[in-house]
This record gives structure tokens, sequence and C-alpha cells, in this order.
């Protein structure tokens, strides 16, 4: 038997909760590292995804549209692509042309799209990573590859949780997961940062609670 063999054989077992001659997968690793409220983990979050370059809005439900508006607006977007499920009030005060999400669209057609709209799965605070899987107010992984600029909802707190392990909780495998900690980036052997190579150059992250009064600034 081969390495590859081995250790492929070990994944499945694993996999299938099957005790075989390793025994059980050892899970006692920590769930989350400290205790926080429900508020401390939102402000981790907002701290992190900043730390990543992403550019943080806070608002209320009834702040979202405004918010969205001015921010496609400020990027000077002419089109903006938008999921099939993503709710049509999020939208209401956007003057832009809204492009559906289509299979037969292509990489070109999208790289002329000036914004993306979009809601999320899952933010993970520790990381400060967003988690999108495919949903109805997601929509294709492309639309979220191609065009340069990215406006993400999370809403607040239901969305946020403090680390990785709780973040797996809440996700489906069999559904295809991205995850994204800030724009697009990479660095050459110099450490020269280039963004936008494989994704957006700009993320904005939109925190949205229910009820909560915002002034709608950036954090």
């Amino acid at each position: 038997m081969s390495s590859r063999e081995r250790i492929l054989g070990r994944v499945r077992r694993a996999l299938a909760d099957v005790h075989g001659e390793d025994g059980p997968v050892e899970r006692t690793y920590l769930r989350e590292h400290g205790e926080r409220s429900v508020e401390e983990t939102v402000e981790l979050l907002a701290e992190n995804l900043a730390d990543y370059r992403a550019i943080v809005h806070r608002c209320t439900e009834a702040e979202l549209a405004a918010v969205i508006g001015r921010l496609v607006a400020e990027r000077g977007s002419g089109t903006v692509v938008v999921p099939a499920g993503l709710a049509p009030r999020w939208l209401a005060a956007t003057d832009a042309l809204q492009v559906p999400d289509l299979a037969e669209s292509t990489p070109r057609e999208l790289d002329r799209v000036g914004s993306v709209v979009t809601g999320c799965a899952v933010a993970i605070a520790e990381t400060g990573t967003i988690v999108l899987d495919g949903g109805p107010d997601q929509g294709r992984r492309r639309i979220t590859l191609v065009p340069d600029h990215h406006i993400c909802v999370v809403r607040v707190p239901d969305q946020v949780v403090s680390s990785v392990p709780q973040a797996l909780e809440r996700l489906d495998p069999t559904r295809p997961l991205t995850w994204i900690s800030g724009p697009s980036a990479t660095s050459d052997i110099e450490l020269d940062r280039v963004e936008g190579v494989h994704g957006p150059r700009t993320l904005e992250v939109l925190l949205v609670s229910r009820d909560q009064p915002s002034d709608a600034s950036n954090s």
C-alpha cells in the first residue's frame, strides 16, 4: 500500500465515522479562542475585515438600500450584477443597470460589470472571513470573482460566528463554498502586494443590524 492510499484510507474512515485501526478522530480542539459577547464578536469581525483591507460599513435594515445605492454611485458603476434571490429592496436606491446572474454570461461580459451585490452564508470573526455557498442571494461563484467591486451584506449577529469550527457546523460541504478574506491579492518574491489578481480589487462589507441605530459610516 502506498503512502497516498494509506492517507486517503484514513480520510475516508474519518469522514464515515468508522473506528479503524487508528481509532476515532479526536475533536478536542478549541471551538473558539476566549469568551466573547455577541457585541465583542461583531467588533472582532469588523477589525479583522479591515485588517485584510476590506472596507466595513454598518447600517440597519432600514438604511441598507440607501447605503448600497451610495456605494454603487461612489464607485461610478453603471451596471451591477444581481443574484436571482437577492431581495429587490436592497437595490431600490440604485440607479445602475441591474444585470441578472445568468449561466450563459461570459467572463468578458462580467468583467465589464461595475459592481456585484451579494449576501453571504456566514462570517467568521477570528479570521475576518466571509463565506459564500452559492445561495439564492449569492449567486454563482464567478460573479464574485470577475467584477472588480464586491458589496457583501452580512446580517448581524445572525450570520456572525467566532471561529472556523463554528462556521463549518453551519455550512454544507457539498455546496460550492467560497472563502473570502479581504479583496483578492497576492505578493511576489519581493513581497510587493498586488490586488485584484484573481478577484475583486475592492471588497465592501455591510454589517447590517435589525434595530441598532447607525450613521451608516465606515467603522
